[in-house]
């Protein structure tokens, strides 16, 4: 078998664009690829905010709701920005990273930017990028990275659109992503857990400290439930900007969520209503607490807290969530689904998701983990759920070596719940033949995670001719 062709690094944690991308499109993506690529990030804000300063500060053209967290922070964005275009507002999305093209991290009004806009925008802002990377040069800096273009560029294509409102999500950390030289009126926190410690800090403290860095004076500040050490730094960054700070499990929370066909009904207690019988679309009690998040976001932003929402357009917005390569279904005969947990935190919640909204007789894991992902804890958090691991990698880079993450699996099950793989397609089908191994009447199920890269990977499959049939 000849050696996978690994994509750079460049792309960071998004999977390899694979449309048939029209030929400037193409060509934005790889002048992106050509800076220093996301997981190489410049703890710096002043590359990003004098470029958008050359620019007329386009993120100013628009209020805008930031979130950051550890994980659950693209559903959550997802869910917010959905319910904000239920309202009929005209909105601006900034997700990341990519999972099949890079259009889909900027979305205005429910849809991936078009390639024409794509790359209208990147022209008119390329003599601006060009003086930044000269000004920096100059000083001796790094010239804009990847994600520092992009971020301009997504700010440009939402003041263009024009925007009535931006959500925003932060590409990694807080204070010093390039995503807050945007001023946010609201600042959204998922849960923080230890995850890119190399880059944030090593205990959950020092990281909630550094997302803790996207609030903003007089913001309003929504938390999912916290660990107490990251609570703490919410709520010093509340008090020093005179912020306000709303914590799931006080001030609002889900009361309630009952399995239903093709997600969940749901219960919340907002900031400033009740919302009955919600259908979330997704699977996952986790899901639900982030949709208890985005509820009281919205009423953040739209009331400032104090008014609640009209329920059927909330019901609306909700039912229209759609969050790809998270617990999404992607074949049946056995059921296959891709789930993104890329940390043991998102593995736990992975577990317990396939635990009480699925009931497979036997789940087989294919498992693929990039270099500096804790490959161990996501084993562990998994184990006591899947039955069989088959262990591949990526087409990236930075995924872990197959037989080496299978040394590692080995040491946390045991080798008679491991397989290995090293081509996808092979480890697809050697799953599928696992699960279809299940004793009694319940159907066995596979599940892809480990790194949004695999994700994508099978994503692109399973959208190719012919499927993952």
């Amino acid at each position: 078998m000849s050696p996978k062709k690994k994509k750079s690094d460049a792309e960071g944690e998004g999977a390899a664009d694979r449309g048939e991308f029209a030929e400037g499109a193409r060509r934005v993506y790889d002048e992106l690829l050509a800076r220093v690529g996301e997981q190489a990030p410049q703890p710096r804000l002043g590359a990003t905010r004098r470029a958008a300063e050359l620019l007329g500060d386009p993120q100013r053209a628009y209020p805008v709701i930031h979130v950051t967290g550890t994980n659950g922070k693209t559903s959550t964005s997802r869910m917010i920005e959905s319910v904000l275009r239920s309202y009929g507002l005209r909105t601006g999305l900034m997700t990341s990273p990519h999972l099949t093209r890079v259009n889909e991290r900027i979305v205005v009004d429910g849809e991936p930017i078009s390639d024409e806009l794509l790359v209208a925008n990147w022209d008119d802002i390329q003599p601006y990028l060009q003086m930044t990377d000269g000004e920096l040069t100059a000083a001796g800096e790094q010239p804009l990275t990847f994600f520092e273009a992009l971020t301009v560029l997504a700010f440009a294509c939402f003041a263009d659109a024009p925007a009535d409102v931006v959500v925003l999500e932060v590409g990694m950390g807080g204070e010093w992503d390039s995503t807050n030289v945007a001023d946010g009126q609201v600042a959204v926190f998922t849960p923080i857990a230890l995850d890119h410690t190399q880059r944030l800090g090593s205990t959950v403290d020092a990281i909630a400290r550094t997302k803790a860095g996207i609030v903003k004076p007089s913001a309003s500040v929504v938390s999912a439930s916290q660990q107490p050490e990251a609570l703490a730094e919410l709520q010093r960054a509340a008090d020093l900007t005179e912020s306000t700070l709303a914590v799931e499990g006080t001030a609002f929370g889900v009361e309630s969520t009952t399995v239903a066909v093709g997600g969940q009904l749901i219960t919340v207690r907002g900031l400033a209503g009740r919302y009955d019988d919600l259908l979330l679309p997704l699977f996952g009690d986790h899901q639900a607490q982030n949709a208890a998040v985005a509820i009281a976001a919205v009423e953040s932003f739209l009331g400032s807290g104090s008014q609640a929402l009209d329920h059927d357009v909330l019901a609306e917005g909700l039912a229209a969530v759609t969050s790809p390569g998270r617990l999404q279904i992607v074949a049946n005969e056995p059921t296959i689904l891709v789930d993104a947990a890329h940390n043991p935190h998102g593995a736990r919640a992975l577990a317990k998701a396939l635990d009480d909204y699925f009931q497979f007789g036997r789940v087989v894991a294919v498992l693929g983990v990039l270099a500096d992902k804790d490959a161990a804890g996501i084993v562990r958090a998994l184990s006591g759920t899947v039955q069989q691991f088959v262990v591949t990698s990526s087409d990236s880079e930075r995924a872990v070596d197959a037989d080496e993450l299978a040394a590692i699996a080995v040491g946390v099950v045991g080798a008679d719940r491991v397989v290995v793989e090293t081509d996808l397609v092979a480890a697809l089908r050697t799953a599928r033949d696992l699960a279809e191994e299940t004793e009694g009447d319940e159907p066995g199920g596979v599940v892809v995670t480990g790194s949004i890269t695999l994700v994508g990977d099978v994503l692109a499959l399973a959208q190719a001719p012919g499927g993952l049939s």
